[in-house]
């Protein structure tokens, strides 16, 4: 008899037919949200889960389904997972790292670009038929090449993010991380490592792309922003809850810095409803990793992770390896 799994939102077909070679599948292909005790009657009698941030995995969900033994987030964040109930309970975590990096270091310059030069305010100002003359002035944003872009994590979508400023815009890149890159990499990167403080006064363009956690909780509030310069612009492709949304869309309102893009928020899919009244910030429903093969590569190595485990005992990108032994 296979084993059973969950695939817990809607997916590619294709992968849907690779998974049932190996097990019993229950699919959500109608993408319906569960609640979580919709989702613990879902993974009654499944020894595994393909996930997505949607889908909590903590001590209520694993006690109540006592038979599960992984969960493959198709994702490269796992801040739905609670690692530490999670361990305990011997059920092993996955998520998708590498396959998304590029795809998502393009998009996080995009959101930069069109924060900068203020590319979401133009085109609702020429959509509503306000454009009828030229002006010196008309939403004149700030610079990109040669400016000064910060960097908060510095992890693979950092660095990558390090390179096209540094490369391909000839921006000076600084960075903040809790370890400091080696040499080698910092050189690669074009980057140079400086404590927060000197992250927040000194750069033109704050990217935030640390991965969440209960200590990274609103690691940009209202003091920090009041820290960079009037006419600096952030972004964030990391994760809500690293920005204090409120606090960001009440500094964009007074220009304690010029602008925002943001691609996550607190609580999503619900927004902050003060962000939606303020047209200095540019707003993307989580669509960084948002391409075709990006995304198709990552329900395949969350679809391999299940079939490494479940079938071989060897999965390819454990988060909490401890259960393996």
């Amino acid at each position: 008899m296979k084993p059973a799994i969950l695939v817990a939102r809607a997916v590619f077909p294709e992968v849907l037919e690779k998974l049932s070679q190996h097990f019993d599948v229950t699919s959500n292909q109608e993408d319906i949200l569960w609640t979580p005790a919709e989702l613990i009657q879902q993974l009654q009698g499944k020894t595994g889960a393909f996930t997505t941030g949607s889908e909590r995995i903590d001590a209520a969900v694993l006690a109540s389904c006592p038979e599960l033994k992984i969960c493959a987030n198709m994702a490269v964040g796992f801040n739905n997972f609670d690692l530490t109930a999670m361990t305990a309970a011997g059920v092993l975590a996955t998520n998708t790292p590498d396959v998304l990096t590029e795809t998502t270091a393009d998009f996080g310059f995009a959101l930069l670009l069109a924060t900068a030069r203020r590319m979401a305010e133009s085109e609702h100002f020429l959509r509503a038929g306000l454009w009828n003359r030229w002006r010196y002035d008309m939403f004149a944003g700030a610079e990109v090449h040669g400016s000064t872009l910060g960097i908060l994590g510095m992890g693979r979508i950092g660095q990558g993010i390090a390179k096209r400023g540094a490369h391909g815009f000839g921006m000076k890149v600084i960075y903040h991380n809790r370890s400091r890159l080696d040499a080698a990499r910092e050189a690669a990167c074009g980057a140079s490592w400086v404590s927060k403080p000197e992250l927040l006064k000194t750069c033109d363009h704050l990217m935030l792309v640390l991965p969440y956690s209960p200590q990274a909780h609103h690691t940009i509030g209202a003091a920090e922003l009041a820290q960079m310069k009037p006419t600096a612009t952030l972004v964030n492709i990391a994760r809500g809850g690293i920005v204090d949304d409120a606090a960001l869309a009440a500094a964009l309102r007074q220009g304690v810095i010029a602008a925002a893009g943001l691609d996550v928020f607190e609580g999503e899919p619900k927004v902050h409803p003060d962000l939606l009244t303020v047209p200095n910030v540019v707003l993307t429903p989580h669509i960084a990793s948002a391409t075709t093969p990006t995304r198709l590569a990552m329900a395949n190595l969350a679809a391999d992770n299940l079939i490494g485990y479940l079938v071989h005992g060897k999965p390819l990108t454990a988060l909490n390896p401890q259960v393996l032994s």
